[in-house]
């Protein structure tokens, strides 16, 4: 089993460390969750929602879907780097990769 590591980026500037296992097929959103760390899923992983919206402002992943991109067409906060973490597979996800939880900005 190998993990990757994943830092959080805190509205106070500073940067929250994760280790988590690459081999269960989880999403980042339902990793993030796992650990207590307090990110919405109010759709569940069904990319409906947005309440997991993040910037991926370092490292790399899977590419986002049409639904994906659909919904986050519907934000006022979105980047370039914009994404869903329960469309991001931590098996996609570059190890030290860097996130900020951004929320459903509504």
């Amino acid at each position: 089993m190998s993990d990757i590591r994943v830092f959080v980026a805190e509205p106070d500037g500073s940067r929250t460390e994760h280790s988590f296992p690459t081999d269960m097929g989880l999403s980042l959103m339902e990793a993030l969750k796992g650990s207590d760390y307090p990110i919405l899923a109010t759709c569940g992983g069904m990319a409906l929602c947005a309440t997991c919206h993040i910037e991926l402002l370092e490292g790399s992943a899977n590419e986002p879907t049409n639904e994906e991109l659909d919904m986050l067409d519907t934000l006022f906060n979105t980047t370039e780097q914009s994404r869903l973490s329960c469309q991001i597979r931590l098996s996609s996800l570059s190890d030290g990769a860097v996130v900020r939880v951004l929320g459903d900005g509504q």
